[in-house]
């Protein structure tokens, strides 16, 4: 739906939940709020997901938390997410942490202001580079990226080390979007340490959440060197793409992918079918870091949540595995229709992503003025944040027991029971991700193919910590491995 003239003059800074939410003072706040910090008191800078969950948990499935000036509105009941899903009153809004990376991404897919016409426009040429014909031949440069994986596994298990599941994980999916996408190899796994691509990447994204948890005014006293830190990555990220592009613009060849090229080659060569418009060279360098960046940072932190799982609960995993063994056989690579058929490793996924959503929250704005949930009034304009781990927590959706682990809940007739839009890891309405279902059969062929390779085995010591930056991620994670025999590879259940 176009936006309304009212709200693309809206201001694009951020909007203080005063300024949008006329009965402000019916939704409940923290205890002990005092001037200037607000609900800070005991408030860690590292977690502020975590501390919101907590801060949730306590105050009910809508809340507001106030710092230095600023007020947010959460929301985590189901009912009122599935009110703000309504596309004709409800749309994206780019705040926070989103925003804090438009001097990167600026008018890509995923940090596009609404009315924006690049976000449309490279939505409609991009979407067919996620089509059935585009993911099957994807899947062959899939399957390579992940037999790099598994050889630095054996290589680590042959020298009795534990393997870094984050830190493989991120290479796996780097180097996984980079080249299916852009025909590009960073080498990952060929490295001691990570690519500098993937350090300036990291850097930024610290650098955005940073700016959200430090007052405006202290910003650049406190954040003088670490601005100039994020300057630097930021042009390393810029003449990184620009290299890609160029090569590619100079070779005038076709990259990975089904007969219309790569993702890429969609960029640069494809017309608007009904315009005839062309994406811009500046707005190909934005949507290139876009699909690099939240390519590869969600899928990476959804297979490191899903392994920590399947290695504390060897029954699934045992399940898992023998799903892969009786579906996938004797094949010793999977072909494309095989991956689907992993319903149960695909319910894994789903159950982790439940658990913990990598892109853990979402921001929805007022089209109008109307009421949330029947009951709070709205100016058009106004906002508030989903904080998906406590929809995906809600006892009225999921039971008294839902932070327990169970593949199950995502069995066929599970999911029908419930009610729509509990359920968001990938965002909602027009502006989700685009790129889910390339994610999804990225992570459950990864999946298949670990857990037919190994045994997956915890460090006793170890309790799950989770890492904030835009994304979210199991801190330290590290398992041991046991190679399963080829005999026991190729055993169906």
């Amino acid at each position: 739906m176009a936006e309304t003239a009212t709200q693309a003059a809206q201001p694009r800074g951020f909007r203080s939940a005063e300024l949008g939410w006329p009965e402000l003072d019916r939704i409940p706040h923290p205890p002990h709020r005092i001037p200037l910090l607000g609900d800070l008191v005991g408030v860690n800078p590292r977690t502020p997901l975590q501390d919101s969950m907590r801060a949730g948990l306590r105050l009910g499935p809508i809340f507001r938390r106030r710092a230095f000036g600023k007020e947010i509105v959460f929301v985590w009941g189901a009912d009122l997410t599935a009110d703000l899903a309504d596309e004709t009153r409800f749309a994206k809004h780019v705040g926070l942490g989103v925003a804090n990376l438009r001097p990167i991404a600026g008018d890509g897919l995923f940090t596009a202001y609404n009315h924006e016409p690049n976000w449309q426009l490279a939505h409609d040429v991009l979407a067919p580079g996620f089509s059935r014909e585009a993911m099957e031949g994807y899947h062959p440069m899939m399957l390579a990226v992940a037999g790099r994986l598994t050889d630095h596994w054996d290589r680590e298990l042959t020298a009795g080390r534990a393997v870094d599941v984050p830190g493989d994980m991120t290479k796996l999916t780097l180097e996984t979007i980079a080249r299916t996408g852009f025909g590009h190899d960073f080498g990952s796994f060929e490295r001691t340490h990570p690519h500098p691509f993937v350090t300036a990447m990291v850097g930024a994204l610290n650098h955005a959440q940073y700016l959200n948890v430090v007052p405006e005014p202290l910003a650049p006293l406190l954040l003088r060197r670490a601005t100039r830190r994020n300057e630097a990555a930021m042009a390393y990220l810029n003449r990184t793409v620009d290299e890609v592009v160029r090569a590619r613009r100079t070779s005038g060849g076709k990259g990975t992918g089904d007969s219309g090229g790569d993702l890429l080659d969609r960029m640069l060569d494809t017309a608007h079918p009904e315009t005839g418009e062309r994406l811009s060279p500046e707005n190909v360098r934005r949507q290139v870091l876009t699909f690099l960046i939240a390519g590869h940072e969600t899928t990476s932190g959804a297979l490191s949540f899903a392994l920590h799982y399947l290695s504390q609960h060897p029954e699934s995993a045992a399940r898992a595995r023998a799903e892969v063994d009786r579906v996938w056989g004797g094949a010793a690579v999977p072909g494309y229709d095989q991956v689907a058929k992993l319903r149960y490793v695909r319910r894994v996924l789903d159950e982790s992503l439940r658990l913990w959503p990598t892109a853990p929250a979402f921001a929805r704005e007022a089209r109008h003025d109307t009421v949330l949930g029947g009951e709070h009034p709205m100016r058009e304009g106004a906002w508030t944040l989903v904080l998906a781990p406590l929809l995906h927590r809600d006892p009225a959706v999921w039971g008294a027991d839902a932070d327990r682990f169970d593949p199950d809940r995502f069995d066929a007739a599970a999911v029908r029971s419930r009610p729509a839009h509990t359920f968001k890891p990938w965002g909602t309405g027009a502006r989700a991700c685009i790129g889910r279902q390339f994610a999804l059969h990225e992570a459950t062929l990864v999946l298949g193919l670990l857990l037919r390779r190994y045994d997956l085995k915890p460090d006793p010591d170890y309790r799950l910590r989770v890492a904030e930056r835009l994304t979210v991620m199991p801190e330290g994670l590290r398992l041991h491995l046991e190679r399963r025999s080829p005999g026991e590879e190729l055993t169906s259940d």
